[in-house]
């Protein structure tokens, strides 16, 4: 009999509308019944951080500001980076290496996800089943499949899931978006994404013993088990394909988000994405400079189209990002929209901001500046229950994250993919699908991404 992972991937996303039932268990754990939890005025929401070490450590700060949280459970699968975040922190936190110890304890109302993005799905599905709600960092996923079914484990389980990507909640950017959809700009065509940073040679590291205290096995986990390297470790997990999604995944998910928001569509009906890994002789396997476009065919007849572009090193800005009329930091960060009446620039480097031009004239439009609140958000979910108030909810997530899977897979293969938006899938490319569904990196036992959910 083939195993789960085969049929899954032999099936990948034959229809988008295919429900699954599964007991809520994986391999090593089995989940009791928890009952839902009816939060009073005053009780806290006891939230689990899992993957302490970078933006987990965000994590923290931001859990730790809110009057009506518990920071009660810590994992991570480094011991020295566990024993100090433990130290770091004044509420008296159970601490753990393994995710499914974690997520076996009952008291525990949600769980806080910033491990490397080839865990995200999988700990999100787990923590549905475990009867938890989820942040999750972006992206959501590592492939386009593992999106579609985190999304399903959410609905199924009644989760309260938000991607972390955070321009979602914050009043400037949510401010400039409703200026898009509300006409001030006219008819919104085209959004230009925009990820400039600095990006220096990650260099090459050889292979070494696995540093003490590290469970690299539990890290490693649906990825390939392969030697140890700094460069196949922290941070530098970005550039490795088995482990990350280049910068795409990293920083320009946040724009392509943004972009996708601002122009009201859902996937695209055609990408192609040009690139290369330019300057540098390193370990890295992600493109450092990239240039995507997306093309959305509308049901009123109509185009639009979506650009996106990472570039790795010395750059000018653009649309006044960087310059300081939006902020004046040396990165270009930021999504430009255009529509028949003036476009609109927004950037998120240090805080939210937009600056606008209506007319040929280019006379100045609305503008403004504020920070997010988005941890805020889903603690108020998850209290009140209420998913329709998630600001940036699983399935809106999900569809962001395809963008970065569609154009890393058409960067991959060197050729534009044919999109069917509906089944989420390349039209006619068997390869391109291998890439979607996670096929050509397979998933290693037990830490599989379960086909029912």
């Amino acid at each position: 009999m083939p195993s789960d992972s085969d049929v899954t991937r032999r099936d990948f996303l034959k229809t988008a509308a295919k429900t699954t039932a599964g007991a809520s268990a994986f391999r090593g754990i089995t989940f009791l019944p928890r009952p839902e939890r009816v939060f009073g005025a005053n009780d806290r929401v006891r939230v689990g951080v899992c993957g302490l070490r970078g933006r987990g450590k965000d994590h923290l700060d931001a859990f730790s500001r809110l009057a009506n949280v518990e920071i009660a459970g810590l994992c991570d699968v480094d011991t020295s980076v566990l024993d100090k975040r433990r130290a770091e922190i004044s509420d008296s936190p159970r601490t753990f290496s393994d995710v499914r110890r974690l997520l076996e304890d009952q008291s525990l109302d949600a769980v806080s996800i910033a491990t490397p993005n080839h865990w995200h799905a999988l700990m999100g599905i787990w923590a549905c089943q475990a009867g938890k709600d989820v942040y999750l960092e972006k992206p959501c996923s590592h492939n386009l499949w593992e999106g579609r079914q985190l999304v399903r484990a959410a609905e199924k389980y009644g989760r309260m899931v938000q991607q972390g990507t955070q321009s979602r909640s914050a009043r400037a950017l949510r401010e400039a978006i409703n200026h898009l959809h509300g006409g001030t700009f006219g008819e919104i065509y085209l959004a230009r994404g925009l990820c400039f940073k600095w990006r220096d040679t990650i260099g090459r590291a050889p292979e070494e013993p696995v540093p003490a205290g590290v469970d690299y096995d539990l890290w490693t986990g649906p990825a390939p088990l392969k030697p140890f390297t700094r460069n196949r470790f922290h941070y530098n997990w970005h550039w490795i394909w088995d482990t990350g999604n280049g910068d795409l995944g990293n920083q320009g998910i946040h724009q392509l988000d943004t972009a996708r928001w601002g122009l009201g569509v859902g996937l695209p009906n055609r990408v192609s994405a040009v690139g290369g890994h330019f300057m540098f002789d390193d370990d890295q396997e992600t493109p450092n400079t990239v240039n995507c476009v997306f093309e959305f065919d509308q049901a009123d007849g109509r185009r639009k189209m979506m650009e996106f572009e990472v570039r790795h090193w010395i750059t000018n800005d653009e649309a006044g990002i960087r310059s300081g009329r939006v902020f004046g930091r040396r990165n270009t960060i930021g999504t430009i929209f255009y529509g028949s009446n003036g476009y609109l620039a927004a950037g998120n480097e240090d805080a939210f901001s937009y600056e606008s031009w209506i007319g040929r004239e280019g006379r100045a439009g609305p503008r403004g500046r504020s920070r997010d609140d988005h941890f805020a958000n889903f603690i108020a979910c998850v209290r009140s229950r209420k998913r329709e108030e998630l600001n940036a909810p699983i399935d809106q997530g999900h569809l962001s994250c395809a963008l970065v899977h569609l154009a890393n897979a058409s960067y991959r293969l060197g050729r534009t993919l044919q999109v069917d938006p509906i089944a989420e899938r390349a039209i006619g490319d068997d390869e391109a699908n291998r890439l979607l569904s996670g096929e050509d990196r397979g998933y290693r036992a037990p830490f599989v991404v379960p086909h029912e959910v």
